[in-house]
């Protein structure tokens, strides 16, 4: 929320010129996430089935589980969303643009979405036009246009995909589908 208020706060556009070390702090936060919830897919693709059917052999047998139930049903339920970073940060972000709070630190939601479309959009550009040679670069900018994209459809009343949607959101999925990193 504290990134949100810095760059939504005012006018989207100037707030990602002038603060661009934030701009890139919200990169870092997407790219962090959808590494995470990459490698979560890949690494624990079964993790939820395997600690489920461990809690039942367990508790078949009469043993205790040292894990507390409070803690391992919190593990099951991270576990058993396919991307669990991302939707903490849905959540969050939804949660609060709704309370009164936001509000008062003047974060409207329609700054938030202005701002994740722009971000789309440049990283977006960044990439079609060739902008880095480096393949890391380019998919820290794919993760961001990615999270940006993900962020502004579960915030804006009619999502990222609807014909009204400020993101060229074909030009990302072309951009995607091209990538060989």
């Amino acid at each position: 929320p504290k990134l949100l208020v810095a760059l939504c706060k005012d006018d989207p556009t100037s707030s990602l010129e002038d603060q661009q070390a934030l701009a890139k702090q919200l990169a870092n936060v997407f790219d962090f996430v959808l590494r995470f919830d990459q490698l979560k897919m890949v690494f624990f693709q079964n993790h939820s089935s395997d600690f489920s059917y461990y809690r039942r052999a367990l508790h078949r047998k009469g043993l205790s589980v040292s894990t507390r139930n409070e803690m391992a049903n919190r593990m099951s339920l991270f576990f058993a969303y396919p991307t669990p970073m991302m939707r903490v940060i849905n959540e969050t972000a939804i949660k609060f643009l709704s309370q009164p709070e936001s509000q008062d630190h003047g974060v409207k939601c329609e700054n938030v979405t202005r701002a994740l479309s722009m971000m789309a959009n440049v990283c977006h550009d960044m990439v079609a036009t060739k902008k880095f040679e480096s393949a890391e670069t380019n998919m820290f900018c794919l993760h961001c246009m990615t999270g940006s994209i993900i962020l502004f459809d579960h915030l804006h009343e009619d999502g990222a995909f609807s014909k009204k949607s400020p993101i060229h959101i074909k030009g990302c999925i072309m951009v995607l589908k091209k990538f060989v990193g």
